[in-house]
C-alpha cells in the first residue's frame, strides 16, 4: 500500500501532524508514505526514516506571481502518477483539498463541520467528523487511524518517539554555542502574530533569573532585534540565523525551550525535550499536548478555537516569575 499526507504548512502544524508516521507505521510497517508539503518547510521532514520520499510545492509563490501556477500544476500531475491508494489531507483547507483530490483517486479528510474551511470537505472520498476545538494533536491521529482502521490512546502519545531528525554535521555546526558545564535554555523570541509574542522585556527577566547557558534563536529580522536587544540586557547569547536542520539539533541538545506557541517550542515536544509553552491569544488546550516535561502558561482566558482575535495581547498580563518558577521546575526538580 502506498499513501500521500498532505500538510502544506507552517512550521508547527507540521511539527503536530508528524507524529501519526510513527503510529501508521507501527499498524502497517510495509506501508511506504509520501508527504505533499510547502518547499520552505521540507527540511523539518528531512531525514525520517519513516517517510519514503518528501515531495514539495510552491504554492505560495503564486500570490507573487500568478503565472508560476504551470510550474506548479506541473509537478502535482507528476505526483498523480505515483498512483496512491489514499491520499490523506492533514491541513483541510480548500488549496490542500484540491492538491489532494489531483493526486489520488481516493482521498479523505475533515468533514465540513470539523475545519475552518468546510467547502474543503466536498472534494474528498470520504470526510470524518473530528471536533475542530479538539487537541490539533490528536486531531491528526483521529483523522489517521479512522482512514487506515487503527486504534490508539492518550497514553501511547504521551510515550511516543522522537521523530525529528537531522544529522551530525548539523550539530557540530552549532556545538560552541552549548556548554557541557552549565543547563542550555533555548528561548524563542518569535511567532506568526505579534499577539502571539511573549515581550522582550519580560523573556529578559526570565533570561537574567536563570543563570545558566541561554541562548536566543531568531527566524527574520525583526526577531533577529528582538534577540540582539534580549543578549545586550542580559547575560544569554543570540545565536546566528540557523536553518530547520540547525534548529532541530540545538533543540535535541537544550535542557530546556521557553517561548510562545509557535514552532521551534513544539519541536521541542517533538524531540521529547523540556519545555515552556507561553499561551496569549491562542487556547493551550488545543494547540499543544501536555506531559510532565512539557508545560503551558496562559493568560487565564477562555478562548475560543473558532474565534480567534488577533488583537489580543493578553500574553502580555503573564506574569514572568510563573514561567521562571516552572523552569526552575524542570531544571533541578
Amino acid at each position: 500500500m502506498r499513501i500521500a499526507i498532505v500538510k502544506l504548512s507552517a512550521l508547527g502544524d507540521i511539527v503536530h501532524s508528524m507524529i501519526v508516521l510513527q503510529f501508521i507505521k507501527k499498524y502497517y510497517p510495509n506501508i511506504k508514505i509520501d508527504w505533499i508539503t510547502e518547499e520552505s518547510f521540507a527540511p523539518i521532514l528531512g531525514n525520517n526514516h519513516d517517510i519514503d520520499d518528501i515531495k514539495t510545492l510552491n504554492l505560495k509563490s503564486i500570490k507573487k506571481q500568478k503565472k508560476l501556477i504551470i510550474n506548479e500544476l506541473k509537478k502535482i500531475n507528476l505526483y498523480k502518477k505515483e498512483k496512491y491508494d489514499l491520499v490523506i489531507d492533514l491541513q483541510g483547507l480548500i488549496k490542500s483539498a484540491i492538491v489532494s483530490k489531483s493526486i489520488g483517486k481516493f482521498c479523505v479528510g475533515f468533514d465540513k463541520n470539523s475545519t475552518r474551511e468546510s467547502l474543503a470537505s466536498f472534494f474528498y472520498s470520504k470526510s470524518f467528523y473530528i471536533p475542530y476545538e479538539e487537541n490539533i494533536i490528536l486531531r491528526n491521529l483521529l483523522l489517521v487511524s479512522k482512514a487506515l482502521r487503527f486504534e490508539f490512546d492518550k497514553e501511547e502519545v504521551l510515550n511516543k518517539k522522537s521523530f525529528l531528525y537531522y544529522k551530525l554535521k548539523d550539530l557540530k555546526d552549532i556545538k560552541n554555542y552549548l556548554n557541557p558545564s552549565k543547563k542550555n535554555i533555548l528561548l524563542v523570541t518569535g511567532s506568526s502574530w505579534p499577539s502571539k509574542m511573549y515581550p522582550k522585556e519580560k523573556l529578559i527577566e526570565i533570561a537574567n533569573a536563570l543563570q545558566e547557558n541561554v541562548l536566543v534563536c531568531w527566524g527574520n529580522e525583526k526577531e533577529r532585534e528582538i534577540a540582539r536587544f534580549i543578549a545586550e540586557n542580559s547575560h544569554a547569547k543570540k545565536l546566528p540565523k540557523l536553518n530547520l536542520n540547525q534548529l532541530k539539533a540545538i533543540i535535541s541538545q537544550s535542557d530546556l525551550v521557553i517561548g510562545a506557541d509557535t514552532g521551534p517550542t513544539h519541536m521541542a515536544w517533538a524531540l521529547n525535550r523540556p519545555s515552556i509553552t507561553i499561551f496569549g491569544p491562542t487556547p493551550s488546550f488545543r494547540n499543544t499536548f501536555q506531559t510532565p516535561i512539557n508545560l503551558t502558561v496562559d493568560c487565564g482566558k477562555k478562548i475560543d478555537p473558532k474565534k480567534l482575535d488577533k488583537k489580543d495581547f493578553c500574553i502580555k498580563e503573564i506574569d514572568p516569575k510563573i514561567i521562571i518558577q516552572k523552569a526552575e521546575k524542570l531544571l533541578y526538580g
